[in-house]
């Protein structure tokens, strides 16, 4: 190319080989998006199933816990006067924790309700407390590390169990002159 200009001739051709060079080269990361989509999707709804269980886990401890507190609070008012109320006050208990569905990985049935209530105590007791309980069916992946952890039954279910303890009355009762006594109440009121 003898005569040519330097500044000119040589451009045109040294573009035309840059844009070539270019050009082979975006023609072999074509397919590259999608390889690496094929790897992160995966990834990506395993680490969606690992984060699905605590939160089924929290979910059902926050109903729990819910429903405890307010059996404690029924049993605080719970009296000898009105006969038997432990059936009425497992019934309360019982429907509060309906908001749990209806699911293995929630709350195993066993052919009926399956919820383990325990009641203690009344408005004469210092303290009253409920303590709920059930069994969870782990999610895939999840419950053979469980099961390996030596977290799951033989049924290879999760326990969760959860205790409420309140007082029965507040603490200025006990200082009060009628004291805990719910006549010795009615009879200051008629004084």
């Amino acid at each position: 190319m003898a005569g040519q200009n330097p500044r000119f001739g040589g451009g045109a051709l040294r573009a035309r080989r840059t844009w070539r060079a270019r050009r082979s080269f975006a023609g072999r990361e074509r397919g590259q998006a999608t390889v690496e989509a094929a790897v992160l999707i995966p990834v990506l709804f395993t680490a969606l199933l690992l984060l699905l269980q605590p939160g089924i886990l929290l979910y059902d401890r926050m109903v729990m816990q819910g429903a405890a507190a307010e059996g404690c609070r029924l049993l605080a008012t719970k009296t000898a006067a009105q006969g038997d109320m432990d059936g009425s006050c497992e019934a309360f208990v019982r429907h509060r924790l309906g908001a749990v569905p209806p699911h293995d990985c929630f709350h195993v049935h066993r052919g009926g309700c399956s919820w383990d209530i325990v009641l203690a105590g009344d408005e004469g007791s210092q303290t009253v407390s409920v303590t709920v309980g059930t069994d969870v069916c782990p999610l895939p992946l999840l419950d053979a590390g469980a099961a390996l952890l030596g977290m799951t039954d033989a049924a290879g279910n999760l326990h969760l169990e959860t205790t409420v303890s309140l007082p029965a009355q507040p603490a200025w009762v006990d200082g009060a002159e009628a004291g805990r006594d719910p006549a010795g109440w009615i009879g200051a009121w008629l004084r």
